[in-house]
């Protein structure tokens, strides 16, 4: 996917991949600028906040028809399926959703999964060390493992996930729903992700 970003403009490719008998190595370009966690921006959060929102919108309104994974949310599935065999999960992620078990994160995938979408190119980790900006500007996402079409309330999940978690509180959720645009979330969808994300 990083190539398919660097195509794109949205981000920066590999320069090589280097292996010996004991350790591989991954070379690759530096994008110009800083992320999210930089003092400049941490130290403005609303502004953080809305230019976050505004840069994930722009993400979610790229055209993928040539994406090499047009299928994120069956493959998000099967993760979830192959953890929750294990009994691997965190019920951090639905502390906001009512969510009191791991049987009830399990439930409300197993009733509603059918909601999620491959219609939406996605980083898949949207969260403020992953997109690099120069003096605000947009200069590219990094970290792309887990980007390709899918469902848009997975980057909305991490987006308010990362703000809590890197500016410790939150009281920005709301602001981020309004400047990405609320006419464009599902209340259920986000809360399937933070079950899925029990699981992840």
């Amino acid at each position: 996917m990083t190539a398919y970003f660097q195509k794109k403009k949205l981000g920066l490719g590999y320069i090589s991949y280097l292996s010996d008998q004991s350790q591989d190595f991954l070379l690759k370009k530096k994008i110009q600028g800083e992320n999210y966690l930089a003092k400049q921006y941490l130290n403005n959060p609303k502004r953080l906040c809305d230019n976050l929102a505004e840069n994930l919108r722009f993400l979610h309104e790229q055209n993928f028809e040539d994406c090499p994974i047009l299928d994120h949310s069956e493959r998000y599935l099967k993760k979830v399926e192959k953890n929750a065999s294990i009994n691997n999960s965190n019920l951090d992620f639905v502390n906001n959703y009512n969510i009191r078990t791991t049987e009830e994160a399990y439930d409300y995938i197993e009733n509603k999964k059918l909601l999620l979408k491959n219609d939406t190119l996605l980083h898949g980790d949207y969260c403020l060390p992953n997109i690099i900006l120069d003096n605000w500007k947009f200069k590219g996402f990094i970290d792309l493992d887990c980007a390709g079409v899918g469902d848009r309330h997975i980057d909305l999940f991490w987006g308010v996930w990362t703000l809590n978690f890197n500016i410790g509180t939150d009281q920005y959720r709301d602001r981020f729903f309004d400047a990405y645009g609320r006419d464009r979330i599902d209340v259920d969808r986000l809360k399937l992700v933070g079950c899925c994300e029990v699981f992840g």
